[in-house]
């Protein structure tokens, strides 16, 4: 996720250029810091700004004036050719609503034709102009004759719909034309409604352009659905690679000990929109060994998540059990955080190819790992949407299709059906009691040894009736220490591993 801070350092600033606002404007009136304040020195001013004139200049005449004390001038206007007299706005991105501004005319005296004509051009990077500009596009005009108005006139013109939130750079030109006669415009209050975008440190040259293609305001190049305006970003976890998950699933007794009774790899991402709220979790699990006679089934808890949350879950296989009762919503019904049922029997997911169990046994025949993907999509209207940080993944496995039975990892919450009668016998020293609490034991030894884990990588698991504890020669240092020594105890350093009791294939 990247954010962008883009920082602009300007020769001078005032009212006449509104950066990052909604319009862009002058008023003759910039108090520019040029002295002494006269009609050329804030002309310059504004074309600092990237205004541009063509046959106009700023008077301080009170005949000639608008309003304040500064307004715009035309030269005699001579010809009805819009590029003969002119004031031509910087690079903007147009935005919606009105182009207005006012003019009157210095004499009544009868003309030909008095006529003000609006035009855009678009950027061109290929344009053998200084400034880049495409070929002018006319959208708008007004007439005047043989009558002219000498009162201050307010005109408007809507902002073209085919620019208008484009979000590309344009410019807007107004052009003061006309025929016979000599009496001259009078300008002032141009305001047109769109974002500044252009760099008077660069010539001025338009910003950098930000591609968006789907207009949710993050650009293209850090948007991974740029076509796509409900989502923006991918928020991984692991955040490189998949990590492992290892049951055992004897439960509250340590039995084997042998961690194989379900072995997966797993990754999910979390998608988030352009505000950062998670619109879906997409869930990848590759089962890749049962060391198990159980019929075990997979879930997980988004802990402390309300199921009314979500909206829809797809890719489960809970295959119609009788012990299975999911709402509308594809989370499980009777719990007070979402559960989200993946599979009901590991078997049908990874069939054995022959032999004891699969693939805990180098001696039997081999099983490609299966792939399950499970996506979850939430509510994203405002005041329902979630972040990344509402987000506690909690995966656990359900003992032989008792719904009741469930094996978390270490300190992790049961869900509201699991047995708590269980907690406390056997070798477990769970703390009873469900709910948000601080230092909860769950799921360990007296020593802290667990009867799952989740590791970084695809580690290897034990082969069949072999305990962990002597694969992993640190495994119970790391346990019995709460966590503090050997955190690397999964990794193949001198000394960490017995290879010889792992299901490592040649």
């Amino acid at each position: 996720m990247k954010f962008i801070k883009i920082v602009f350092t300007f020769l001078i600033l005032s009212s006449s250029v509104i950066l990052e606002a909604q319009t862009v404007s002058t008023d003759c009136e910039t108090a520019a810091p040029l002295a002494p304040r006269r009609p050329e020195n804030c002309q310059a001013y504004d074309i600092a700004n990237c205004w541009a004139f063509g046959a106009v200049t700023y008077t301080t005449t009170s005949a000639q004036r608008i309003s304040g004390v500064m307004s715009m001038r035309s030269n005699s206007p001579t010809s009805l050719d819009p590029g003969a007299c002119w004031v031509k706005s910087p690079w903007l991105k147009p935005g919606s609503g009105n182009i207005t501004f006012k003019i009157k005319f210095e004499a009544a005296a009868a003309a030909t034709i008095r006529r003000v004509i609006l035009s855009y051009c678009p950027y061109n990077a290929s344009s053998v102009t200084a400034h880049k500009e495409g070929a002018m596009v006319l959208f708008d005009s007004i007439s005047y004759t043989p009558n002219l108005p000498l009162t201050a006139q307010s005109l408007s013109f809507a902002m073209p719909s085919a620019i208008a939130n484009s979000g590309q750079p344009y410019k807007i030109r107004i052009s003061f034309v006309g025929s016979g006669g000599t009496t001259r415009y009078n300008m002032d209050d141009f305001v047109i409604p769109g974002t500044y975008w252009a760099d008077p440190s660069n010539s001025c040259l338009p910003l950098p352009l930000i591609q968006d293609a789907d207009s949710d305001g993050v650009a293209d190049n850090d948007d991974a659905y740029p076509n796509d305006a409900t989502r923006a970003y991918n928020n991984y976890y692991p955040a490189a690679g998949k990590g492992t998950l290892m049951y055992e699933d004897l439960w509250p007794a340590m039995g084997d000990y042998d961690f194989n009774d379900y072995v997966c790899s797993y990754r999910y991402n979390l998608v988030t929109n352009a505000s950062n709220k998670v619109v879906e979790m997409k869930l990848n699990i590759t089962s890749r060994a049962i060391g198990a006679s159980n019929k075990n089934g997979f879930a997980f808890q988004l802990d402390y998540l309300d199921p009314s949350k979500i909206t829809a879950v797809s890719g489960t296989q809970t295959n119609s059990a009788a012990w299975v009762s999911n709402a509308g919503n594809g989370t499980e019904n009777g719990q007070d955080y979402a559960n989200i049922l993946v599979f009901d029997d590991a078997f049908k997911i990874l069939p054995s190819p022959g032999g004891s169990g699969v693939n805990v046994d180098l001696n039997n025949p081999y099983a490609t790992p299966v792939e399950t993907n499970i996506t979850v999509f939430f509510k994203t209207a405002s005041g329902e949407a979630i972040t990344v940080n509402d987000i506690s993944f909690n995966p656990y496995i359900i003992v032989n299709q008792d719904r009741s039975r469930e094996v978390h990892l270490p300190d992790f919450l049961p869900s509201k059906k699991a047995n708590q009668e269980l907690f406390g016998t056997d070798d477990d020293d769970s703390m009873k009691g469900l709910g948000k609490m601080v230092a909860m034991k769950f799921y360990k030894t007296k020593s802290n040894l667990p009867w799952a884990l989740s590791l970084e990588g695809e580690v290897p698991y034990p082969t069949e009736k072999t305990d962990i504890l002597g694969a992993y020669l640190h495994l119970a240092e790391w346990a019995e220490s709460n966590g503090t020594l050997f955190t690397d105890w999964y990794t193949n350093g001198e000394g960490y591993r017995n290879n010889t009791k792992l299901y490592i294939r040649p």
